[in-house]
């Protein structure tokens, strides 16, 4: 997840598959099963591959909607977590973050358009 690109990314993810398939190879299964899909934040531009490939924005998210809401039993259904979580967010009791280099997304994603076009 270090690598300077997509490409030396790929080769150390097949050289990582092909030593541990025989020291391990559930390890190596394991890591075959996620596949390749594990890189595609190497097709982002640079500056949004901290963000993309870490989940920590999420899970800090729902550590404190946990943390706000333990003392709930429960909720109705979804309507019901979803005002509460709304209320965090748009109160400012809950902060998230922006994607670093977001401000490059709208060109990349009118590369990727004229790419499929």
């Amino acid at each position: 997840m270090y690598a300077r690109d997509g490409l030396a990314a790929r080769a150390t993810y097949d050289a990582f598959v092909k030593k541990w398939s025989t020291l391990c190879p559930a390890v190596a299964r394991s890591l075959a099963q996620a596949g390749l899909e594990l890189l595609t934040f190497y097709d982002f531009p640079k500056l949004m591959w901290t963000s993309r490939r870490t989940t920590n924005t999420l899970e800090n998210l729902n550590r404190e909607f946990r943390r706000r809401t333990k003392t709930q039993a429960s909720f109705s259904g979804e309507e019901g977590a979803l005002i509460p979580l709304y209320g965090l967010v748009a109160f400012g009791h809950i902060q998230l973050r922006k994607i670093d280099g977001h401000q490059q997304l709208s060109s990349f994603l009118a590369k990727e358009c004229q790419k499929v076009a």
